[in-house]
């Protein structure tokens, strides 16, 4: 008989591979503690489930003759070059976004809900107070979709080339933009936005905790209260002791809290808005500026106020790396699933508040927001209980909320250290690390106070992450035909967002030069 066939599959280089398919547990969690060097399996994986190569494995194999079976492993190991099954970078199991992959769809709603919605869905009412009725719903509601859109773009690009994942989203602009440009372009807004995000969070969460123990103890606690510095310090030390918790899956818990607190917040701050008494003098007119150059400004800066309601897009594709993906089952079906529930419940929250606020309090709106509307308009029309409440809420959704924003910034420390040491950081090292980080946010809060006024400049700096970068992505690889639909949707939302990006910024940097920071989000009384 002719060998030759069975020769020229025996020449098949037999390089040794460390790959090893991501369903090797149940539940699909993987460390490298359970792989054995030599390549061997542990206990735990000779138990998964079927992939496309379950039955060419050695095991299986191990009464065929040996010529044979090396034949079929090196077919296994040409399956997995080509990407019918992802490999694995042994560091990412011991980076706290990567570390579990048992993720799901309830937990990507959750996680999506966490980062999606919070404080600055509050400051809508006072973009409308800008734009006026017409052209704040209109703007709100292309952002909406807009975010929408790219949203998707980013689940479906997780998993863009075959055999790769893209677990984080500075991971994904390097494959777009090449190795140098992907991250100059997005590791300074996604960082900002993580470390920026949580330094605000801590200023928010301080300065209404100050308002609930005002609320709660009257005059009885006012001989000698806590400093708004010292609540700061107590936010940052409770921020800490839940940073704790390993990885992002092991927060989904956190998350829920935060995604049922701010849908309850939004909507008791917007239905107690809507049915107390309105102010007489209010007037539905946008507010009007002494010159045609500050009127554009102005709306610029409500422009960015509305871009930064949506925040999140930095996180998507670090909540989507925490799933399990195989050749059959990929991840983007469950993420996406839970983001469809997630961001109909945000629409649910933001179009109420904007709306219902504007509605409420017109251009007397004041620039800290609704919830600082509701308690100056109405301290004592409504019941000490039910302000105190609220105010509870909103502390609870900034401690949650804390933890899902930071935890890029963990995993860029542990990611230095694990890649300088090759071993996974200690306890004690993970620890510190988060230790340090929650008052390294402290004290830029401290030094800095009014960085949760920024809104519209933060969202001016940050909108290319959220509206113009995945456009981008999509256009570089998954390459539409050109001058067809796609290419010209991704192309020109894609420059059309650069394009609002640097006039929002600008419109965020004359409104805090012009209005001495009236953005902040509470005043301490």
């Amino acid at each position: 008989m002719d060998e030759r066939p069975e020769m020229e599959l025996m020449s098949i280089p037999t390089t040794p591979r460390v790959s090893t398919p991501e369903i090797l547990t149940p539940s699909g969690q993987r460390s490298p503690r359970s792989i054995r060097l030599g390549g061997g399996a542990s206990k735990d994986q000779t138990k998964s489930s079927w992939t496309p190569t379950s039955l060419i494995s050695p095991r299986f194999l191990s009464p065929i003759g040996t010529p044979m079976k090396r034949v079929i492993v090196n077919m296994k190991g040409y399956l997995e070059e080509v990407g019918h099954i992802t490999k694995l970078n042994p560091q990412d199991a011991w980076l706290p976004i990567t570390e579990s992959r048992n993720g799901n769809a309830h937990y990507a709603a959750f996680h999506n809900l966490n980062a999606g919605i919070g404080f600055q869905a509050l400051l809508l009412p006072v973009a409308f107070s800008y734009l006026g009725w017409s052209w704040g719903i209109i703007a709100l509601t292309i952002a909406y979709f807009w975010q929408l859109y790219t949203l998707w773009v980013l689940v479906q690009l997780h998993e863009a080339v075959p055999g790769k994942r893209y677990n984080r989203y500075v991971e994904l602009a390097q494959a777009a933009f090449g190795e140098r440009l992907g991250v100059w372009l997005a590791l300074f807004p996604t960082v900002y936005l993580s470390a920026g995000t949580g330094t605000a969070l801590i200023l928010i969460g301080g300065e209404t905790m100050k308002l609930f123990f005002q609320i709660v103890c009257g005059s009885a606690c006012s001989s000698n209260p806590l400093t708004i510095v010292e609540w700061y310090l107590v936010f940052t030390l409770l921020s800490i002791v839940l940073s704790q918790l390993p990885n992002l899956n092991s927060i989904a818990g956190l998350s829920l809290v935060g995604a049922i607190t701010a849908i309850v917040y939004c909507t008791i701050v917007w239905v107690l808005s809507v049915t107390q008494m309105r102010p007489p003098s209010i007037s539905y007119q946008p507010i009007s500026s002494p010159t045609i150059t500050a009127s554009t400004f102005s709306i610029f800066n409500a422009l960015g106020v509305i871009a930064f309601a949506f925040r999140g897009h930095n996180l998507a594709l670090e909540i989507q790396a925490t799933m399990p993906s195989t050749f059959k089952h990929p991840a983007h079906v469950p993420m996406w699933r839970g983001a469809k529930v997630s961001y109909t419940l945000i629409a649910m929250c933001v179009f109420p508040v904007a709306i219902g606020g504007f509605w409420a309090y017109g251009n007397l709106m004041p620039s800290s927001g609704i919830l600082n509307a509701l308690y100056g308009f109405h301290n004592h029309d409504i019941s000490r209980g039910l302000l105190a409440t609220t105010f509870l809420l909103v502390v609870f959704n900034c401690l949650s909320s804390y933890q899902i924003y930071s935890m890029p910034v963990f995993d860029s420390f542990e990611a230095g250290y694990t890649s300088r040491t090759n071993r996974p950081c200690s306890i004690w090292v993970r620890s510190g690390f988060r230790v340090l980080c929650g008052f390294i946010s402290f004290f830029i809060g401290v030094a800095f106070p009014f960085l949760s006024s920024l809104a519209g400049l933060l969202g001016g700096v940050t909108l290319p992450v959220t509206f113009a970068y995945p456009c981008f992505m999509w256009a570089l690889i998954r390459k539409p035909p050109k001058y067809t639909f796609g290419w010209y949707l991704n192309w020109g939302l894609g420059w059309l967002g650069i394009a609002f990006s640097l006039a929002f910024s600008a419109g965020g940097i004359w409104s805090t030069a012009n209005n001495g920071l009236k953005l902040k989000f509470f005043q301490s009384n």
